[in-house]
């Protein structure tokens, strides 16, 4: 019993899991070979999984005696055997397969093969000669990719030998690239056979055609740059060329090669008797999957010349001539060279490479993102990503960065001064690792895998497989850290040298040219490279406490404003923002302590011109940024309390108007940060908007009350809100329309009338802001332009009832007091209700609202604006729904309580419910009626001017996107889902308003 333990106890010691069955498996493995098991058993402490090793040994031992007690006879071919075993259930297979290969792998020297022996040995494979393979009983593919794995498991075995595989992993990832490019010339020469035989039947081309066709591979991603994985997709381009001399044009040239290509993929990735071997995928062609599978070399220059886009140039950085005729695709590198090396200067260049790598994020199961190892954040996509880009940037003026290989342009950029030798050397360790990890995941079945496991045994087996730790949970963590280092990599190597340039670092760090760093930063969206360079200067100069701190920040503030709309004006704000709070004990500290701070700031920075002059004025309003909740808008009540508490503080008008401006001032930065950086809809922004509105008016009418002769007991007065303002639809920019209305209380009627005006006019003077103006409109008042400005209620009673026209009901619609005297507003909302809900309407008043709509129209639209591009008065916009909605309430209010209400969206959900109008006909107004107000104000948010029309420029179609949370790159994204939402407005407006017949009176519910 005690020597029972006491082997358990040493087989747990070697590695093994699964003990219950280990003593079993071995006494049968001593009777299948003979072995010592005393002997063998070392061997399995440096597998990566001895269960898995031994059971791949008894499998072999039951059906290959012979090939395994050969291997097991040396120690090498013994301890080599099983470190295969134990770290690829693949290979395992394999050898099950093709039990003469253990001996092939075993007896084999151990040193890595150089191209040359690999081409050699699978052209030998498949009988090629000049070209040609000699294709026997079979097709030649399976002698093919039977001699590839054998190379796969030397490689393999050589990889697993090493005390630690980083480093070795340089000359593995060559290998495996050495040995891929082999393969597909051994399979072209096979497929070049079979183009010429019979057995091609109506495909069938004559030998010399094929002989003379010029046929070139070109490698692209890890291919090229000689990085490949056990199991990773070959990126690859087709090439073909004719040739003059044996009078071959270039289209029948084209003919054979696409042939040539869709054989030699078949016979490297086609299933069959012995699995394939990966996918060659031709998809970074010109046009990708709906290009030409294969192109001459002029083809390919005159698309890359016209039509390419960024992320393609990008992925040419890593072409080379990889397999077929070097002549001809040395040729097309060297063409394609100065097009990539020149592609950083093109129109948003980072923009694009910036969506590339979103869209390898986006696309990653949601499950899956935190265990990819390759696309996950801090993974590899990561490191290559920054790399190119940064060879891209500096590639222009230096060909010394030109290399393909991502270990090597990091040793190159470091060489030249692009970034720092220790950070270089510390990336390229992490970019090791996680190459390393990749390699063992993917050797374990052959198959390709970028995930870690989730198993804590499969953990355990791949921190062996890896030897970077010895329990699964030790690997985690490193992972975990390799991760986060990796995630710093764009701001510590992208960013961090613009500071060297322009700012007192230590010696060690990287020194870039001022033309330098400005290439960068042109690299990243600054149009204006040296102004920002300016900028940094101002920030990071000096050793004070600020600048540490600044130096430190702008790193990744930089990352964050280079992906933002308008990075110029977003580091400019950020200055002047600085520059007022630098010396606070907070500001610098809630930065440096919140990273979603710091984003958030950036993004509203770069994204809003509206927001940035406004923290000019108010910049502690930045520390709102920490707390969602300081980003919701205060309510009515909560905003006239405050007001109060300022007309107690000020007895005289101007400083207590001052304090309200000032108030007005904060609480719409409040609502504009909640728009940009917070989740703030539609609803609680117009109604936001609203009370402060109403808050500033009242507060001010306060203020002006207290004056002789301008108080309640000399008369009552209010403030009626009209238009977008008493419906409770402010947008930003938005205008308040108001009426104002008095009556005497102690004063003669002549009296009254002037006290009304000089209330009015001192709101006039008192509410003017120079720096968020706030415009009170009147001309919605009866007469219009040509009426008195304020009126008493009497006289508006006579009016209506006198002289009242269609367009003054209609105006009253979304009459509301707002502010004054709450009797006399209730008075006047009474008057409007018998104006504004007649209990009949007449076809001729009818006639006259669809009038005057199509004479709005054609006359108040700016001359030569695009009627589908105002968002106010153009086609399916604004107008359109609240001319339709107020027609209806015209129509039906009377009968229908749930009318009477000022709102848009409310009134036109009544009629739906009241099978006014059909739901598809709401849904299709509504749509555009929120779509229309919320572009509204995020062009005077972009802008940081109020403008009704959508504009053409791309760049800025590309910021108001961004407000309203496109990603980047969504101007034509944002035109064509605006003219759509709009277009179907448009077409159920015509038919319901213009073409209706009159409906019968619904039953009110």
């Amino acid at each position: 019993m005690r020597r029972d333990q006491a082997t358990l106890t040493e087989l747990a010691r070697l590695g093994f899991a699964a003990l219950s069955g280990v003593r079993a498996q071995l006494d049968e493995l001593v009777v299948a070979v003979p072995i010592d098991v005393d002997e063998l058993l070392p061997a399995f402490a440096r597998a990566a999984d001895p269960d898995e090793a031994l059971s791949g040994l008894l499998g072999l031992a039951r059906s290959h005696p012979d090939a395994v007690t050969a291997a097991l006879a040396d120690a090498t071919q013994r301890d080599r055997l099983i470190r295969i075993l134990g770290a690829s259930v693949g290979l395992a297979d394999f050898f099950q397969r093709h039990p003469g290969e253990i001996a092939a792998v075993t007896g084999w020297d151990g040193a890595l093969p150089d191209r040359g022996e690999l081409v050699d040995s699978l052209l030998e494979s498949v009988g090629a000669t000049d070209g040609f393979a000699a294709v026997g009983e079979d097709d030649g593919y399976t002698r093919l990719r039977v001699r590839y794995r054998r190379w796969l498991a030397r490689i393999a075995a050589h990889d697993l030998a090493a005390e630690d595989p980083r480093e070795v992993f340089d000359a593995v990832a060559v290998a495996l690239s050495d040995a891929a490019a082999a393969a597909l010339e051994a399979s072209i020469a096979v497929a070049r056979t079979q183009l010429t035989t019979a057995a091609s039947g109506p495909m069938r081309f004559d030998e010399d055609e094929v002989r003379w066709t010029r046929f070139a591979v070109i490698g692209m991603g890890k291919a090229g740059a000689g990085e490949l994985n056990y199991v990773s997709d070959v990126d690859v381009i087709f090439v073909a060329e004719g040739s003059e001399e044996h009078d071959l044009s270039n289209a029948r040239a084209v003919d054979v090669a696409t042939r040539i290509a869709m054989l030699c993929m078949r016979g490297i990735s086609q299933p069959d008797i012995e699995p394939e071997l990966w996918e060659v995928d031709p998809n970074l062609r010109p046009e990708g999957k709906q290009g030409a599978l294969v192109r001459t070399l002029d083809s390919h220059l005159a698309y890359y010349e016209r039509w390419a886009k960024s992320w393609e140039f990008q992925a040419l950085l890593k072409a080379r001539a990889f397999a077929g005729d070097v002549e001809l695709g040395q040729r097309y590198v060297d063409a394609i060279s100065p097009l990539v090396w020149s592609s950083a200067g093109r129109e948003n260049f980072v923009g694009s490479v910036q969506r590339m790598r979103e869209r390898v994020t986006e696309n990653i199961p949601t499950d899956e993102v935190h265990y990819q190892l390759k696309l996950g954040p801090g993974g590899l996509r990561d490191v290559e990503f920054t790399v190119q880009l940064l060879q891209l940037v500096h590639g222009s003026a230096e060909p010394g960065v030109r290399v393909r290989g991502t270990i090597a342009a990091l040793n190159a950029l470091s060489e030249h001064g692009f970034i720092g030798r220790e950070e270089a050397a510390e990336f390229a360790a992490d970019y090791r690792l996680l190459r390393v990890l990749e390699h063992r995941l993917q050797l374990h079945r052959l198959r390709r895998t970028h995930l870690m496991p989730r198993d804590a045994d499969a953990l355990r087996v791949l921190a062996r497989a890896s030897t970077f730790a010895t329990t699964g949970d030790a690997l985690v963590t490193l992972w975990e850290r390799t991760k986060h280092e990796v995630r710093a990599l764009h701001e510590r190597l992208f960013y961090r040298p613009l500071l060297s340039a322009v700012a007192s670092l230590p010696e060690e760090e990287v020194l870039l040219s001022p033309e330098q760093a400005g290439a960068r930063l042109a690299a990243i969206g600054f149009l204006d490279p040296l102004g920002a360079l300016k900028h940094i200067a101002a920030l990071t100069s000096g050793m004070s406490r600020r600048a540490i701190i600044q130096r430190n920040l702008l790193p990744v503030m930089l990352r964050w404003l280079g992906e933002g709309a308008d990075p110029d004006y977003g580091l400019l704000a950020f200055r002047r923002l600085s520059e007022s709070l630098g010396t606070t004990h907070w500001f610098l500290r809630m930065l440096r302590d919140s990273s979603s701070v710091a984003e958030k700031l950036t993004r509203v920075l770069s994204g809003s011109r509206y927001i940035g002059e406004l923290l000019d004025q108010i910049p502690e309003a930045v520390a709102w940024l920490e707390q969602d909740s300081e980003l919701r808008p205060r309510s009515l009540d909560a905003l006239s309390e405050e007001i109060s508490a300022i007309l107690r503080r000020h007895d005289t008008d101007a400083p207590a108007a001052t304090a309200i401006r000032r108030l007005r001032r904060r609480e719409i930065l409040r609502l504009a940060l909640g728009s940009v950086a917070g989740p703030l809809p539609l609803s609680d922004l117009a109604q936001g908007l609203t009370d402060v509105t109403t808050a500033t008016i009242d507060g001010l009418l306060r203020t002006i009350r207290r004056g002789d002769g301008l108080g309640t007991d000399s008369l009552e007065f209010a403030v009626i809100g009209m238009g977008r303002y008493g419906g409770a639809e402010l947008g930003f920019g938005s205008d308040a329309d108001v009426m104002y209305v008095y009556r005497t209380t102690s004063l003669p009627n002549e009296q009254t009338h002037l006290a009304a005006n000089r209330i009015i006019s001192e709101l006039n003077r008192l509410s003017e802001d120079a720096r968020l103006p706030l415009d009170l409109d009147v001309n919605l008042r009866p007469e219009g332009k040509n009426g008195p400005v304020a009126r008493s209620l009497d006289s508006y009673r006579a009016y209506y009832a006198r002289w009242s026209l269609t367009w003054e009901a209609q105006a009253l619609l979304r009459a509301r007091g707002v502010a004054g005297d709450a009797g006399l507003q209730r008075d006047f909302e009474e008057l409007a209700d018998s104006i504004r809900y007649p209990a009949d309407i007449t076809e001729n008043a009818v006639r006259e609202v669809r009038r005057i709509k199509a004479r709005v129209e054609n006359e108040r639209l700016p001359q030569g604006a695009d009627p589908t591009r105002h968002v106010k008065l153009g086609r399916g916009s604004l107008s359109d729904v609240e001319w339709f909605v107020q027609l209806l309430q015209l129509q039906h209010g009377a009968a229908i309580p749930g009318l009477r209400t000022t709102s848009t969206l409310d009134a036109l959900t009544v009629a739906a419910e009241n099978d006014l109008v059909g739901e598809e006909t709401a849904d299709r107004l509504r749509a555009a009626w929120i779509f229309s107000s919320r572009l509204r104000s995020a062009m005077t948010l972009w802008l940081n001017k109020t403008t009704d029309v959508l504009p053409s420029d791309r760049m800025q179609l590309d910021g108001i996107a961004r407000v309203l949370e496109y990603p980047p790159g969504s101007a034509a994204q944002l035109e064509q889902d605006y003219l759509q939402v709009t277009r179907r407005a448009r077409s159920v407006f015509e038919k319901e308003f213009y073409g209706a017949p009159q409906r019968p009176e619904p039953t009110a519910r």
